[in-house]
């Protein structure tokens, strides 16, 4: 049975609020609790596998193990791509040209596989595994992307979230005013609404010195993470009343 959600507006705005709370967490760890990039890797990453086996053995599509994965993807993306970019000195330029290049080979091999990258129809578990490693990869390029907005660029933290806002309303109308491949634009809209999140998760955490909102990561992670819930709730019950209505006329 399917076990995806459908992709509507309501999916795009918590994939938004997922990925900026993914930001504030995995930096709440890494930098606030100073536990450092490596370490808060580990733990994250290892947070992703749990929630991900969850998923992948459940039956039917359940909006909180869901949304549990993509925060975990979030947080591990973020610590992944600092460790990489500012532990391991690949800067945010080269580190996404790596990211870029496994997340190419990650949709090689999973069009060769399942012949499709199509997100509407996941029904097989390797399907699934191709599913949640791209999600992760995406996730991962989306935070060194949006770093490299934000610092590298010049734009800045409101600057970078504005220029991928642009994107994304591009993006938008290529859907409704062209014929471009649905399934490329959901996998672009996809990464780009990492570094929306990212730099939106740096515009509330950062001090107002440094262009931010200064929130502190524990206010904007606990902000977002009540927003995300009652989401969640809000998808839960819609999901419901969908399957109600499926089942009403099935009978």
């Amino acid at each position: 049975m399917k076990k995806i959600p459908e992709v509507t507006v309501l999916f795009w705005i918590m994939k938004i609020c997922a990925t900026t709370l993914g930001e504030t967490a995995g930096d709440l760890l890494s930098m606030t609790l100073n536990l450092g990039y490596a370490l808060s890797s580990l733990i994250l990453i290892s947070g992703f596998f749990i929630t991900l086996i969850i998923q992948l053995y459940s039956k039917t599509y359940n909006p909180i193990i869901y949304w549990l994965v993509i925060v975990s993807t979030s947080t591990a993306g973020t610590t992944m791509s600092d460790y990489m970019d500012r532990t391991l000195g690949f800067g945010y330029s080269t580190g996404s040209l790596i990211l870029i290049i496994i997340l190419l080979i990650i949709f090689l091999l999973w069009r060769l596989s399942e012949k499709s990258l199509s997100v509407s129809n996941i029904v097989s578990f390797k399907g699934e595994i191709f599913y949640w490693a791209a999600i992760l990869f995406s996730n991962t390029l989306g935070t060194a992307v949006g770093d490299y907005l934000a610092d590298d660029s010049g734009l800045g933290f409101l600057g970078g979230a504005v220029l991928v806002g642009i994107l994304l309303t591009v993006i938008v109308l290529i859907k409704y005013f062209t014929k471009v491949s649905t399934v490329l634009l959901f996998w672009i809209a996809f990464v780009l609404t990492r570094p929306f999140g990212a730099t939106f998760g740096d515009l509330l955490t950062k001090s107002k010195e440094k262009g931010g909102l200064d929130f502190g990561t524990k206010g904007s992670s606990l902000i977002l993470f009540v927003i995300l819930i009652i989401l969640i709730i809000y998808s839960y019950f819609e999901e419901s009343k969908l399957r109600n209505k499926i089942t009403k006329n099935l009978s």
